[in-house]
């Protein structure tokens, strides 16, 4: 499968410019979307959940009422961000579109 290998980190910057609402961290593409209800989060959940299923590439999760949680790196790159990143995170990004999120990245917890 193409897209395995782990990007530098110049790479990572330049995509993360189209992709609004993300931000790296920690070896990672993270990002926090708040919804307008927590049914909205779970619909997001669920189309990103579908989403992994069909690229086989599962991002790390967690719900909190109407604030979804996401983080996507490359287990087999050694925990670093690769093309498949990339495309998952872009993914996403449309799915919360869709359920009128909104990207809030800053929100995303510092500390592991």
């Amino acid at each position: 499968m193409a897209g395995k290998d782990a990007l530098p980190r110049e790479q990572i910057d330049q995509a993360l410019a189209g992709l609004p609402g993300w931000r790296y961290h920690d070896g990672g593409l993270v990002t926090v979307f708040k919804t307008p209800t927590a049914a909205a989060a779970l619909e997001l959940i669920a189309a990103v959940g579908r989403l992994a299923e069909e690229q086989n590439h599962h991002p790390d999760l967690d719900w909190r009422y109407n604030r979804v949680f996401i983080r996507y790196s490359s287990h087999d790159a050694g925990g670093q961000v690769t093309e498949r990143d990339l495309a998952a995170a872009a993914g996403a990004s449309e799915a919360a579109a869709a359920v009128g999120a909104n990207a809030e990245p800053s929100r995303y917890p510092s500390g592991n």
